[in-house]
């Protein structure tokens, strides 16, 4: 493992607008998941050899101290640039360390991931989640083990993640679905997200957070479609991305609309939360009502 220096991983958002997160945290830099449409990969992050999972030098003491000068506690996201339960961090266990500290610090935690490593730190999260809002969201962009296994080579099929949905349900933790990349004709499909939905509904999630599209940039975009090319050969898609999208940032799936319909009246009808306005108060709700009646007194 290469170690490279960091001055502060704790750092305060500009807003609150993404589930309600007060701080980020990014202990490592890189991703070695291979997911073929990864946005991080783009030139503008500056990650040299993205492939390569590094950690930052020193992170738990830097975490320990970037709590301690907080004048307030909050939500602290992990899982934005990088995911937190990367192969490495069986062995290292900087993330799960580092929720320690926030249990000991009393915030909350956001994480984002893609691996079901984050079962191992179970217990600290019902610790958190004692005094704190605790969240998990999981990206799963498709039912489909076959192409999940394709697009996302190296994570556990979409099939584990939702069993570990369910798992962190069970256990009373709030988790959900990401619902993002939707790629343009490989998931875009009424099928693809209803499937989606419903397996979603059996794990018990309780919320299912969706864009259907992608985003492509440069260095992004090379690496998209040259393994559009090596995984569905023959098929045209890169031809198909260039026509439709040229070199836009934004690629919307040509059905998004008709896709949000019928998302967001399954999500209804299932009563499973799929809009920001109405995620972030439910699953903090309970701590700020905690927090009134503490200033009352």
């Amino acid at each position: 493992m290469e170690y490279i220096p960091a001055k502060t991983i704790v750092t305060a958002t500009k807003s609150r607008e993404w589930f309600g997160i007060d701080y980020n945290m990014n202990i490592y830099r890189g991703c070695c998941h291979g997911c073929i449409y990864c946005d991080s990969r783009s030139s503008c992050y500056q990650i040299k050899d993205f492939d390569q999972v590094r950690a930052k030098e020193n992170a738990l003491l830097i975490i320990r101290n970037d709590l301690r000068r907080k004048v307030r506690s909050g939500v602290v996201g992990t899982g934005s640039m990088s995911d937190p339960y990367n192969p490495f961090e069986k062995e290292l266990l900087l993330t799960q360390h580092a929720l320690e500290l926030i249990d000991a610090f009393d915030f909350g935690v956001a994480i984002a991931t893609k691996s079901t490593l984050l079962l191992r730190d179970l217990d600290i999260l019902q610790t958190i989640k004692e005094h704190s809002p605790v969240l998990c969201k999981v990206t799963i962009t498709t039912a489909n083990d076959t192409l999940s296994k394709k697009i996302e080579p190296g994570v556990p099929p979409s099939s584990e993640r939702f069993a570990m949905i369910n798992t962190l349900s069970q256990a009373g933790i709030f988790s959900g679905i990401l619902l993002m990349p939707v790629l343009p004709w490989l998931e875009d499909s009424e099928q693809n997200i209803l499937s989606l939905i419903h397996h979603a509904h059996e794990a018990g999630a309780r919320f299912i957070y969706a864009a259907f599209g992608m985003t492509l940039r440069d260095n992004q975009r090379d690496w998209y479609y040259a393994k559009l090319e090596k995984l569905f050969p023959g098929q045209g898609l890169s031809d198909r991305y260039r026509r439709q999208y040229g070199y836009q940032y934004k690629c919307s799936s040509p059905h998004a609309s008709r896709l949000w319909e019928i998302f967001s009246q399954e999500c209804e009808r299932l009563n499973i939360l799929y809009r920001m306005k109405d995620i972030i108060p439910a699953y903090q709700k309970k701590y700020q009502m905690t927090q009134l009646r503490l200033f009352d007194v």
